[in-house]
């Protein structure tokens, strides 16, 4: 057993604790949150290296054996995620100090910008169902106050919508946690897959499957995301940015644990619908991007098509595919935040959030213009910038599986995606600068500050793309081979654990593959 990996959880939730008592003193509740910062990165990045060398990192909590007590468990996969949030939450949080305002900041903006910190990485490291829906509950709850902070009538209005999709998801999530343990008589994940590996999946079954796809789908916004533009487009950017980098990775990476570890038996039937909704997704969320001239909006369908994307490679399920998707994944979440810190600053500096009231702003900010212009390549994957190996290890397992139609919708998404960027940046930052009574001058040394460190961050992944690969690779295979994971898990089970989950999940798992 590991200690360590609650660490990168405790330390937001009790930071978040402290700060609720200092309610009135704004500079040091920015202290103590750029404090507690720190070391939930290193805190991360040691989990980070513990699963290099030791392999799946497990917690017990007290000492109760699987699958009949809380167990956390990090293998390469989760460490990486949590890793990436420590990094984005720190940029974010720096973001937010002279962005976010006073007012906001004296009704527990910080309390609540670390209880869904929180939340996100107890949803990566749990090692069961029902304390992932205890995370994602936590997550939404510091969700909703982050959104309507502010009080203004666009805020109040998304709020209620965002809050009514949720409850509703919240509500199918435990209900298809109950017809699953009604079936399976467990909630830990590597036992459920051990359950369901025995039993077939099949009937019931996949009507449970069925249903956990809906309850993520409304979570990651995955062909569901009818939610999304509006809710992520009412509070500012710095709270925009945490959203779009991380709330909706966390509905896909429940997808991609649920779908490749217990649900992967009857790919014939989930992985064809998720390929099914990820192609759909990303032609909705294209047409949306090219639509709307709201900066916000265009950005935050830019979200919706990512969300495709990543799911287009969770149903290839190959190994090429699955490695992918974690390149991907990674990159998405440093690439969402910059690109709507960059926004913010636009829109802050233009005065408007209406990209065709834009122009000139190239003269006078340089350095943002050539940014955004970069991080849009990212985006778009072109190399050797971060997106490039992990579009290119999708594509190339979905065509290597047969997916071709899909694939070519994957590569016709990339293609809107710069088309929206780059409406953004012409409109933006060339032709006349234009003026008038809404021009606005902001100081934005923080929002700087924050946008140069993940544009680094941004570039040092894409180059080092070959060293990045390695733990991407251990990632990835872990989820194309469950039976690691289960391993690791049930091994204190004693004999009638390891012995009897090895061989029949790895037979399931070849079985699968060979289809």
């Amino acid at each position: 057993m590991n200690n360590w990996i609650v660490l990168p959880l405790l330390i937001p939730l009790c930071a978040a604790v402290v700060l609720v008592l200092l309610k009135e003193n704004i500079a040091m509740q920015r202290l103590i949150s750029a404090i507690a910062a720190v070391p939930n990165i290193a805190a991360a990045c040691l989990l980070v290296c513990q699963v290099r060398t030791g392999g799946i990192q497990t917690l017990r909590m007290g000492g109760w054996i699987p699958p009949y007590g809380i167990v956390f468990v990090a293998d390469m996969f989760a460490a990486l995620l949590v890793f990436t949030t420590a990094v984005v939450g720190a940029a974010c949080l720096v973001y937010s100090f002279r962005s976010i305002g006073r007012r906001r900041e004296k009704h527990y903006f910080y309390p609540f910008f670390h209880f869904l910190l929180a939340g996100v990485t107890g949803s990566f490291l749990t090692g069961d169902l029902f304390n992932l829906f205890v995370c994602f509950e936590v997550m939404l709850i510091a969700s909703y106050a982050l959104i309507v902070l502010g009080g203004t009538r666009r805020q109040l209005r998304e709020t209620l919508k965002y809050i009514l999709i949720n409850i509703v998801s919240s509500t199918l999530f435990v209900t298809a946690i109950a017809y699953l343990y009604s079936v399976a008589g467990t909630l830990n994940i590597a036992h459920l897959s051990v359950r369901i590996a025995e039993a077939g999946q099949g009937g019931i079954v996949n009507v449970i499957a069925v249903l956990f796809l809906i309850v993520f789908s409304l979570k990651a916004g995955l062909f569901l995301f009818f939610w999304l533009p509006g809710s992520y487009g009412a509070p500012p950017a710095a709270v925009t940015a945490l959203f779009g980098a991380l709330l909706t990775k966390v509905g896909l990476y429940a997808l991609i644990r649920v779908f490749t570890l217990i649900f992967y038996h009857d790919p014939n039937m989930t992985h064809r619908w998720i390929g099914w909704m990820a192609a759909a997704t990303m032609i909705l969320g294209g047409l949306g991007a090219v639509a709307y001239t709201d900066i916000r909006r265009i950005l935050n369908y830019n979200v919706i098509v990512s969300v495709g994307f990543i799911a287009f490679g969770l149903a290839v399920a190959a190994k090429d595919s699955l490695q992918g998707v974690v390149f991907y994944l990674l990159h998405d979440m440093v690439a969402k935040a910059l690109v709507f810190f960059l926004g913010g600053m636009i829109a802050a500096r233009a005065g408007t959030d209406d990209v065709k009231e834009m122009g000139g702003l190239i003269g006078r900010y340089p350095l943002l213009g050539w940014m955004f212009f970069v991080t849009a390549l990212a985006m778009v994957g072109v190399p050797p910038l971060s997106r490039f190996p992990g579009k290119a290890l999708m594509i190339r397992g979905g065509l290597g599986e047969g997916f071709y139609w899909f694939s070519a919708v994957a590569l016709l998404s990339s293609l809107i995606v710069l088309y929206s960027m780059m409406n953004i940046f012409m409109h933006a930052f060339w032709g006349r600068e234009k003026s008038g009574p809404a021009k606005r001058r902001r100081s934005g040394q923080w929002m700087q500050h924050a946008a140069l460190g993940l544009f680094v961050v941004m570039l040092l992944f894409g180059i080092g793309a070959d060293w990045a690969y390695s733990f991407v690779a251990q990632a990835g295979e872990g989820l194309a081979h469950p039976e690691h994971y289960i391993e690791s898990v049930l091994k204190g089970e004693g004999q009638n654990g390891i012995a009897t989950v090895a061989e029949p999940l790895h037979r399931f798992h070849m079985d699968v593959s060979a289809q």
